[in-house]
């Protein structure tokens, strides 16, 4: 997950804001101790002599519990609260746009990996002008928050292990997410032939099962179809199909290849 600290330059210079804002929320809780003098009898005296007791029921049997109401804070836009809508009609500047873009991707990046492409689009959908969009890219891109390279090939190795894709159907993946050719082509490098082909012949032996029944011509293009969706050669696909047929006992001398 990123933190907020991780930009350290928008970080700085925060503290002085910060501290004026809890000085002014402070004030109105300051007290004259002349004000109130505290008295051994548990009252206190006001500055117009009028003498109160502090805390606890008023004796008599008309004493009231006394309650302090506190006062309610309006959430800041930052906190979900005011949206830009009542910035406006309270008559606020707009947010900095830089300001705002960093925010998006930090939530968009929260949990979930994202290419430069995939944030720079939620940047133009929510109108963050380029410029903007630009300096907050680049600048995650500097402090590793954004990382294409890393990106793919933490694609390919979930995606191969987890849903059996292949090389080819892996690469195609990246590309949707605009990932760079020089990215992808280190990602998919990680698996080789043989791999590949390991994993085509676990695919075809979890799905053998439910094809038995059906004539050879008919397993032989379903079980190759699957393997050819996943990105798999029409080659790779064919032998591994064949053999685990074979392995079966069915003859697949004089099977087609038609149809697939």
């Amino acid at each position: 997950m990123t933190r907020r600290t991780d930009w350290a330059e928008y970080a700085s210079g925060s503290a002085g804001a910060g501290d004026d804002a809890y000085g002014a929320a402070a004030a109105p809780y300051e007290t004259d101790p002349s004000a109130v003098a505290p008295r051994e009898d548990g009252a206190a005296r006001l500055g117009d002599g009028e003498v109160r007791r502090v805390g606890g029921r008023g004796s008599g049997a008309g004493g009231t519990r006394g309650r302090r109401r506190r006062e309610r804070v309006e959430p800041s836009a930052e906190d979900g609260g005011a949206t830009s809508s009542s910035r406006a009609e309270k008559g606020e500047p707009p947010r900095d746009p830089v300001e705002q873009a960093r925010a998006i991707c930090l939530r968009l990046l929260t949990g979930t990996p994202r290419t430069r492409r995939q944030l720079a689009d939620a940047l133009r959908k929510r109108e963050i002008p380029e410029e903007a969009a630009e300096e907050v890219l680049s600048r995650f891109e500097e402090v590793g928050l954004i990382n294409d390279g890393a990106f793919a090939q933490a694609w390919v190795e979930s995606r191969h292990h987890g849903r059996g894709l292949a090389r080819r159907a892996l690469a195609r993946e990246l590309r949707t997410k605009g990932v760079e050719a020089a990215h992808i082509d280190v990602a998919v490098s990680q698996l080789d032939t043989e791999q590949e082909e390991e994993t085509a012949r676990d695919l075809v032996a979890r799905k053998l099962r439910a094809t038995r029944g059906l004539d050879r011509d008919k397993r032989l293009r379903r079980l190759a179809g699957m393997l050819a969706r996943k990105g798999y050669s029409e080659g790779m696909a064919l032998r591994v199909v064949r053999q685990a047929l074979e392995e079966e006992g069915e003859d697949t001398e004089h099977l087609g290849d038609e149809g697939f």
